[in-house]
């Protein structure tokens, strides 16, 4: 991936004192990569005279500067949410507007990520860094303190959570919900990246923290802030902004028994060179590698990148930006599968039939088709429509849109019986959006009961699957 420009966040408030020439610094900065640059500044509601030299600052570099007000003070959390809004860079960077942290340190930053090698890049003020102001013991110990059981709810081994130097790809950061509203962020921000399986490397940063004297702002109660909110977001899954509606499927890429009662349910057709269509977060992708060949693809961006960061260094595993809808997608495709696995993806489709006709065009002849859709057009309800289902199928409607596009079906059979009713009740009677974290962990949990029942319940399958052949 090529990144072109860099947004630096700075959130401002009662920085009069260095706010000047802390955007000197950062003008002044080369950057690595010929990256471009663009500040995004939100004043945070100041009181001291900030607001007048940032409208200076506006003025004298229109071009490079981006700046909003806040009427009120919000927190830096807030602040930061907004500049998010507004940055337009491909990566961006979080800068405080004090000096405690020197912009001279971008270029160490940016080099995992400008290499490809990460996806969010900390910046430690505690991993051997080249200097270092000696301030306060106690506030040491608490950061020290706070990193610790951030890593404990994470399982990552950051050395320093709460830096503000993170420098994290646009994409990834607007598609995170920031809830924060002061110092709490860091903690947050951490929580979520973890859980959203990101590559996060750390580098060692200079810093020249300041005392309360020089106008620090975090006190002891933001860090017992932190504390509550590392503990509710280890417990609350929300990783997503709505405009994403990645939240559902997420929660259900969790549910690995599931997966896998999924993956063994279809592993008797797999052969040795597929491709995966709609492959999102890999979970199934994980259940049926090694292949010879295993081509996943999806057309979400932030799939995307999450299946590139997953699937690096697995040999015989690539990535592909493939629409399924699109015929020109599958130019370079063509009859080069044995089998084609397209798991939970018609139903989302404006066109599911190009969609069908693609994968005749992959598979070789004689090549096996693997479709699963949700059955059943009685149960369509809130559910349903957060996970972007157009539409819920029939045994018939599966076996002639197959037919229709040339494959010829050889076995029709229903999954997941046991979820009928529940997925009635949820998403047709109480119109629910969501399936709650403990109801998926108990669910998940009796699988093994479930398979079993499986073969007895008297109920259609919550899902149909249909293997078809292209005919040699």
């Amino acid at each position: 991936m090529v990144f072109e420009k860099l947004s630096i966040l700075i959130p401002a408030y009662n920085e009069r004192f260095t706010i000047r020439e802390i955007v000197s610094l950062v003008l002044a900065q080369e950057l690595p990569g010929g990256l471009e640059r663009e500040l995004v500044i939100v004043d945070d509601g100041s009181t001291d005279g900030t607001r007048g030299i940032l409208q200076d600052l506006g003025r004298a570099h229109p071009e490079r500067l981006r700046i909003h007000f806040h009427e009120t003070n919000q927190g830096k959390g807030a602040a930061i949410r907004t500049a998010i809004e507004l940055a337009t860079g491909d990566l961006c960077i979080i800068q405080d507007a004090d000096l405690e942290y020197d912009p001279a340190d971008y270029p160490r930053l940016l080099r995992p990520l400008l290499a490809g090698d990460a996806d969010v890049v900390y910046g430690s003020r505690f991993a051997g860094s080249e200097y270092r102001r000696v301030l306060f013991f106690w506030h040491s110990v608490g950061n020290q303190f706070l990193t610790l059981v951030s890593n404990a709810f994470t399982n990552l081994n950051l050395t320093d959570m709460e830096t503000c130097y993170k420098v994290v790809k646009t994409s990834l950061l607007k598609s995170v919900p920031i809830r924060s509203n002061r110092f709490g962020i860091e903690p947050e921000l951490t929580a979520k990246l973890a859980k959203r399986g990101c590559r996060i490397y750390e580098v060692p940063i200079s810093y020249r923290g300041r005392s309360y004297q020089e106008g620090k702002k975090i006190t002891w109660w933001d860090g017992v802030k932190a504390l509550a909110t590392m503990v509710y977001y280890r417990i609350v899954d929300d990783l997503y902004e709505e405009r994403y509606g990645h939240t559902l499927l997420h929660s259900l890429s969790r549910t690995h028994r599931f997966n896998r009662w999924i993956a063994g349910a279809i592993r008797a057709h797999v052969g040795d060179r597929v491709l995966e269509v709609g492959g999102g977060l890999g979970t199934i992708t994980l259940q049926l590698i090694p292949t010879d060949r295993y081509a996943v693809t999806d057309s979400d961006e932030l799939h995307l990148e999450y299946l590139e960061n997953r699937f690096r260094g697995y040999p015989n595993v690539e990535v592909r930006r493939v629409d399924v809808q699109e015929e020109g997608d599958f130019d370079s495709l063509q009859e080069s599968f044995d089998t084609v696995v397209c798991l939970n993806v018609l139903e989302h489709l404006a066109e599911p039939q190009r969609g069908l006709a693609n994968i005749h065009r992959a598979l070789e002849p004689g090549g096996t088709a693997i479709v699963l859709v949700p059955q059943g057009r009685w149960l369509m309800g809130a559910l349903d429509r957060a996970l972007g289902h157009r539409r819920r199928y029939s045994k018939r409607l599966l076996r002639e849109s197959c037919e229709a596009a040339g494959l010829e079906v050889e076995k029709l059979f229903d999954f997941n019986r046991i979820s009928c009713l529940p997925w009635l009740v949820s998403g047709r009677l109480l119109r629910r959006r969501r399936l709650g974290l403990i109801q998926l962990k108990i669910f998940d949990s009796l699988v093994w009961l479930w398979r079993v029942l499986d073969r007895v319940v008297p109920l259609p399958g919550l899902a149909l699957v249909a293997v078809a052949r292209k005919p040699t």
